[in-house]
């Protein structure tokens, strides 16, 4: 089995997006491949790609041959250049410095490819975090930009709750005296009620 490196169309009708997959020669265009290295979108300006380079090279170095196109997309963004020099046997340092220089010469012509950062899987995780760490910060910031309306009005509140407490105190003391004072009455009725038995 040869294994080819291709697009493979997945976009609407007159808007299309292209996988770019390693896949069997034989299948048809957007039939089953073996996997999906990113995607090709060739309507934007400039034209932006998401690829996992590192699973491209490993195709590359496993014998996969790129179509024109796709072969022309690993080329700008120097993944040929990479794997040409990995081929001579040059140190990962030499590899990296020559890529680099190469994709600012591609820059400065104007002829290089919008690369999203990182791979398509990842990048969802990412905003995700920086969303959750953005969220996190204007908590923060909320916490330690207290409105003054709002200290004043706990203030207020604070203050009618300790008046209320004062309030239920004195209500209650002022129930304790009408028993103390109801109780002595009641001694005085039956005092009375004695009396008038005895003067019958």
């Amino acid at each position: 089995m040869s294994v080819k490196l291709r697009l493979r169309r997945i976009g609407r009708k007159k808007i299309p997006v292209f996988s770019i997959v390693a896949a069997d020669q034989r299948k048809a265009r957007d039939g089953r491949y073996i996997e999906d290295l990113g995607r090709y979108y060739p309507l934007r300006e400039p034209a932006e790609v998401r690829l996992d380079e590192d699973r491209a090279l490993y195709w590359l170095e496993n014998g996969a041959q790129p179509s024109d196109t796709v072969r022309s997309i690993l080329r700008r963004r120097g993944i040929m250049l990479h794997h040409h020099l990995k081929k001579k046997g040059e140190s990962p340092s030499a590899i990296e410095k020559a890529v680099e220089e190469f994709r600012e010469r591609m820059a400065e012509q104007g002829d290089d490819l919008k690369i999203a950062v990182g791979t398509r899987g990842k990048d969802p995780l990412e905003r995700e975090r920086e969303r959750a760490e953005e969220i996190d910060e204007e908590a923060q910031l909320r916490a330690q930009a207290t409105p003054l309306s709002v200290v004043q009005e706990e203030a207020e509140g604070q203050a009618e709750d300790t008046g209320g407490e004062e309030a239920a105190g004195g209500d209650a003391a002022a129930a304790e005296d009408t028993d103390e004072s109801a109780a002595p009455g009641d001694t005085d009725a039956s005092e009375n009620d004695g009396e008038e038995q005895h003067d019958e």
